[in-house]
């Protein structure tokens, strides 16, 4: 009878998984990816809607170990989450963002994640990690500032005159090309490990591993910025088009590689025991993600490329080259972000490099004080719903 009762409370930790993890396709990895594209006219929001489901399964997959167990086993000291209190978290956390989805706030999907978790294991008897969590509110406090002034500046460079179109958007493909060839993915790796194409054309040559990986690097930059300028120079709508949604696909690769962690985390400890491999968990989050992609994310690419800033192909680009290098940023070290952070603070600050008249400050003001909220109640309601439930059954 223990057995069962321990069973179906795993099923039900199980359910609120996939609960959250439409959630997180429906909210921050399905809608932010391709908002600046949907903003500029590039794609169309359903089109938008059905890529990004894909590309978020495959970064699920092939990126999200590290971050899930970074949520599933670093955000509490002393204690492991009990079948009961993940799924409490889960709850939590997946009806906030629910709520974000269904008005149209994007709820910092991280923030929820992070504040339920510790709220409940802090209620099970937990110690604090101050080591994780200093490392995550370093990167949560300089998302915006990054994020946002580097948009900023890249969208002065595409829209200046002292410097030639071709030359900009050359520069900047070379530099995104040069982080995609240092990607870490699962399958390039030997077992569990993870491995970049750089690394992998390393060890096939005779080169010491830094020689090897600096040359790949550099010539896939080179590459890629040589492909892009002579694309510009020939076509520029049309290029600016394609290194648009080029930017998009990568952006919501990355999404899938951070975002599904924070459906995942929970449950690891409780699958321990069940001697299921976390590549086939990873499988099962990116298909929630890509579900909620295709059946929720329009509402939200419609608020993000319409309501903080209304974006042409140029700053749309700027927008999305610093989201896509702080996600990998944020995978590599395995620290859980808000995609909704990202996305709007680049795209806020891009939109003033534009003049800024069409970046609506009243909500960004308003959501910026969401995520703030988010953290805040989901913590509380980690810990009183744990608290409650233990009191009840006990």
């Amino acid at each position: 009878m223990v057995v069962s009762a321990s069973l179906a409370t795993v099923v039900v930790a199980g359910v609120a998984s996939a609960f959250m993890a439409w959630s997180i396709g429906a909210g921050s990895s399905g809608s932010t990816p391709f908002a600046p594209a949907v903003g500029a006219n590039a794609i169309t929001t359903l089109r938008a809607a059905f890529i990004v489901g894909i590309l978020g399964l495959t970064g699920a997959v092939l990126q999200g170990a590290n971050v899930t167990e970074a949520v599933g086993r670093e955000l509490i000291v002393g204690t492991t989450l009990s079948p009961v209190a993940a799924t409490v978290a889960l709850l939590v956390a997946g009806g906030l963002v629910a709520v974000g989805v269904f008005t149209g706030y994007p709820i910092a999907t991280a923030f929820t994640v992070t504040g339920a978790v510790v709220g409940t294991g802090m209620a099970l008897g937990g110690q604090p990690a101050w080591d994780k969590y200093l490392q995550i509110g370093t990167l949560w406090v300089l998302v915006p500032v990054v994020g946002g002034t580097t948009a900023y500046g890249v969208g002065r460079l595409l829209r200046g005159d002292s410097l030639s179109t071709p030359m900009v958007v050359s520069g900047l493909g070379a530099i995104v090309g040069g982080i995609v060839v240092n990607l870490q993915f699962t399958a390039l790796g030997p077992g569990s490990e993870s491995a970049s194409l750089a690394g992998v054309a390393a060890t096939a040559t005779d080169w010491p591993a830094f020689v090897g990986a600096s040359v790949t690097t550099v010539g896939l930059a080179g590459a890629t910025g040589g492909i892009l300028f002579r694309r510009v120079s020939i076509r520029p709508d049309v290029a600016n088009r394609e290194f648009l949604l080029a930017l998009g696909a990568l952006v919501a690769f990355s999404a899938g590689g951070t975002q599904v962690g924070l459906a995942l985390g929970p449950l690891l400890p409780l699958l321990d025991s069940y001697d299921i491999p976390l590549a086939l968990v990873l499988v099962g989050g990116g298909i929630g993600l890509l579900a909620g992609s295709w059946t929720g994310a329009p509402r939200m690419i419609k608020a993000l490329s319409q309501d903080y800033s209304s974006l042409d192909p140029e700053l749309s680009i700027a927008a999305l080259i610093p989201s896509f290098a702080i996600a990998q940023t944020a995978v590599f070290f395995g620290i859980p972000v808000s995609f909704n952070e990202i996305i709007v603070s680049a795209i806020v600050g891009s939109g003033l490099a534009g003049g800024g008249s069409d970046v609506g400050r009243d909500k960004v003001a308003r959501t910026v004080g969401a995520w703030a909220g988010s953290l805040a109640l989901s913590f509380a309601a980690g810990y009183a719903g744990y608290t409650v439930v233990t009191m009840a059954s006990g």
